[in-house]
């Protein structure tokens, strides 16, 4: 039987021009976003594990939340104020067999970092897998235009609440438990006009080979994905019109990612598979090389 390959340059229709408020809903974007609830395809590989997953209501979150729901994993949701989008998601996870806990909060805010732990291992009766993917991120085109207050707040969302999180998870956490964050192409190829965003992600990126290290001696490994340009609410609701229609075009494939062609590498860093691999991070970045 010959095998039916596609395209990678044309899986995927582009993005269209359209603007959104932030923080952005998937509900409204066009085209929708592909997070695999068609294709994604679980064997057991996270069988059992308890998993916590920040921005877990829309993009990226929600893939790795109905991959993981497949894998055999309990998640629980985490989202800043998306109740629709967060729903829908709870509602991937429970139809794949799975527990799904709602936890609605703002990362940036330290309290609710130590109750989100305190929250999703009481729940989960445990916690295996902490995917710090939540992120804040707008567009200027000069310094000028970045205000104190919101360098700040990009800073407490992206690179604080990771600090927080894992402090937090480490009584938790016994060996073979696991740290994915998401870093970005930006962590090693920074755009100018994201310069608070990009400076979190090379910090993301640098944060993850230290913890890495330093976890290592407890069993507990803490790797990165990279991503490129990745067509997620994140992407109308903070970047101009004729931005986002050209969105991922500069790529070598020619195209934005979807989220479901990120999850299964948060798969393998979850599971038992990578259990060589710490202190990483992986590029899923459409042809963009990392250097």
């Amino acid at each position: 039987m010959t095998a039916i390959l596609q395209d990678p340059t044309t899986k995927y229709p582009q993005a269209e021009e359209q603007q959104q408020d932030r923080p952005g809903f998937d509900s409204q974007l066009h085209p929708k976003a592909d997070h695999g609830e068609k294709s994604y395809q679980g064997s057991g590989r996270l069988k059992g594990r308890k998993a916590l997953i920040t921005g877990a209501d829309s993009g990226i979150g929600r893939a790795v939340a109905i991959a993981f729901a497949r894998e055999g994993a309990d998640v629980v949701i985490a989202y800043l104020n998306d109740d629709e989008d967060a729903r829908e998601t709870e509602r991937w996870v429970t139809e794949a067999g799975r527990k799904a806990v709602l936890a609605k909060g703002d990362i940036s805010d330290e309290s609710f970092c130590k109750a989100l732990i305190e929250k999703s291992a009481a729940e989960l009766g445990g916690l295996d897998i902490l995917v710090n993917n939540a992120a804040f991120q707008a567009t200027h085109e000069t310094i000028q235009d970045f205000s104190t207050e919101e360098w700040d707040h990009t800073f407490r969302t992206n690179i604080y609440a990771m600090f927080w999180l894992c402090k937090y998870a480490e009584p938790h956490l016994k060996p073979g438990s696991t740290v994915i964050n998401t870093a970005s192409i930006n962590s090693f190829k920074p755009k100018s006009t994201l310069l608070a965003y990009a400076t979190t992600k090379g910090a993301i990126a640098t944060y993850t080979k230290a913890l890495g290290e330093l976890w290592a001696e407890k069993g507990i490994r803490v790797n990165a994905v990279a991503p490129g340009p990745v067509w997620t609410p994140l992407i109308p609701s903070t970047m101009p019109e004729d931005q986002v229609k050209e969105f991922g075009s500069n790529v070598p494939l020619k195209r934005p990612g979807q989220p479901a062609e990120l999850s299964p590498v948060y798969v393998l860093l979850a599971s038992d598979e990578s259990s060589y691999i710490t202190g990483q991070v992986y590029g899923v970045t459409g042809g963009t090389v990392l250097a």
